[in-house]
């Protein structure tokens, strides 16, 4: 389980994303998830920066490939993240494509203080990070400090499952990934249970085998706070964010609650 306390004390471990750094770019199908995803934020991005290419900062960027796409676009990227692993992976993506990018490890709540001296145009929070703060006193102080690394005026885009969609529907399985080489197969089953303190236990299952051989399992688990639309922002105004604006997903459709498979929330700071 994560520990996620914030304020003086921070979310100080991660087991569950330093033990899937090493299988994480093969559970997720980059080349397909980037096309899909860069040309909203490119759209969203463009025109940020005040004085050049908008500095972005990613806050969950675990092995940098968002970043990495938008450096490679020309943006002033850098990214963090509280796993250490997903960090080391991050520099290793980063210096096989070629690209001077920082990143470092730090977790929510931690990013003003180590980026102090950076105001970044943009921050992103995508892939269902967002959730992984577990209480709303968290939460808020989660975006407070984003807000204090943003510009005044600077965007926030989040990006996370559509919550209001999963607790009524109690869906507990999402579709399972595969991957293979020459010499090994992986396949990577992800499900929710739903406990009585509100809060998801997120458990992915990933099963490896040499071909031929018999398959390994291992079991990582790690707790959501399942946020939904009106959670979350009533959590930006709370800490001066304005206009705020939901999207049904990174393709750009308008949010419906029943129905979208995710919640894309822009918001700009206060200024």
């Amino acid at each position: 389980m994560l520990d996620a306390t914030i304020g003086d004390e921070k979310m100080t471990e991660v087991p569950m994303y330093d033990s899937l750094a090493e299988d994480y770019d093969r559970f997720t199908h980059w080349t397909n998830r980037l096309n899909f995803e860069i040309p909203l934020l490119e759209r969203l991005i463009k025109g940020e920066g005040k004085a050049g290419a908008p500095r972005i900062l990613d806050a969950a960027c675990g092995t940098g490939m968002h970043v990495i796409a938008l450096a490679q676009l020309g943006y002033v990227c850098a990214g963090a993240d509280l796993s250490p692993r997903m960090i080391e992976r991050a520099k290793s993506n980063a210096a096989t494509a070629g690209m001077n990018i920082e990143f470092r490890v730090a977790g929510f709540g931690q990013l003003q203080k180590t980026f102090p001296d950076q105001l970044f145009d943009v921050l992103l929070c995508l892939g269902n990070s967002l959730p992984h703060v577990l209480t709303l006193q968290e939460l808020d102080e989660t975006v407070t400090d984003f807000a204090r690394c943003l510009r005044p005026g600077g965007l926030l885009i989040l990006q996370s499952r559509n919550f209001d969609s999963v607790m009524s529907s109690l869906n507990r399985w999402m579709p399972a990934e595969a991957f293979s080489d020459a010499e090994h197969e992986w396949l990577f089953q992800r499900f929710y249970d739903f406990e009585a303190d509100g809060l998801i236990r997120f458990n992915m299952i990933t099963l490896k085998r040499r071909r031929g051989a018999d398959w390994q399992a291992k079991v990582t688990s790690t707790m959501l706070y399942p946020q939904t639309e009106q959670v979350v922002l009533a959590a930006l105004t709370r800490s001066g964010f304005t206009r705020s604006t939901s999207l049904g997903g990174m393709s750009g459709e308008s949010f419906d609650p029943h129905s979208s498979p995710n919640l894309v929330v822009t918001a700009r700071r206060g200024s």
